[in-house]
């Protein structure tokens, strides 16, 4: 039996609602290319629509495939929504409230559909704060977490995990 399960920190409880992923027709453009293109197994590594030539081998300098996945899946949102970032005195970018719901909205969508087009279990990562948001993904392996596992300690970032595996992996703590 393959379990969907998705969690959210407080702070992105608190600004999204359970009904606020967007399905694919309402991706951004950039986001559905993507998911055309694929999620491919190669070897124990999990990519979009493949290694990219700059990625090298895994794990390179990452810890273990898990790191590596995360390194080579991580995109930012924003690079694919109409988002207006201002910026401090010393040039740090700033997103409001309302920009950050919408990439979390676009995330936890872009993710639902990795998860469901995924050849192995998934874990996807959907991150949003005052200065970016980010997309990652690794295949779910026990004993392997690119996460902490309490959500909730990412306190300056709005945090949503989608995993998508058999219940023998036990939920989440992967």
């Amino acid at each position: 039996m393959t379990v969907l399960n998705i969690r959210f920190n407080d702070l992105a409880a608190a600004a999204l609602g359970p009904a606020d992923a967007l399905p694919l027709d309402r991706l951004a453009p950039g986001l559905r290319e993507m998911i055309a293109d694929g999620v491919e197994l190669a070897g124990e590594v999990v990519t979009l629509g493949g290694i990219p030539a700059w990625a090298g081998r895994p794990p390179g300098r990452q810890a273990d495939l898990t790191g590596w996945e995360c390194f080579v899946s991580s995109f930012h949102l924003e690079d694919h929504l109409p988002i207006e970032a201002g910026s401090l005195p010393d040039g740090e970018p700033v997103i409001s409230e309302a920009d950050q719901i919408l990439m979390l909205r676009h995330g936890l969508g872009f993710a639902l559909e990795i998860a469901k087009v995924a050849p192995v279990p998934v874990r996807c990562v959907v991150g949003a704060n005052s200065t970016n948001g980010t997309f990652r993904f690794h295949r779910a392996r026990p004993g392997e977490s690119w996460l902490h596992g309490d959500l909730d300690a990412y306190r300056m970032e709005k945090v949503i995990t989608v995993d998508r595996g058999p219940a023998t992996l036990g939920g989440t703590p992967w």
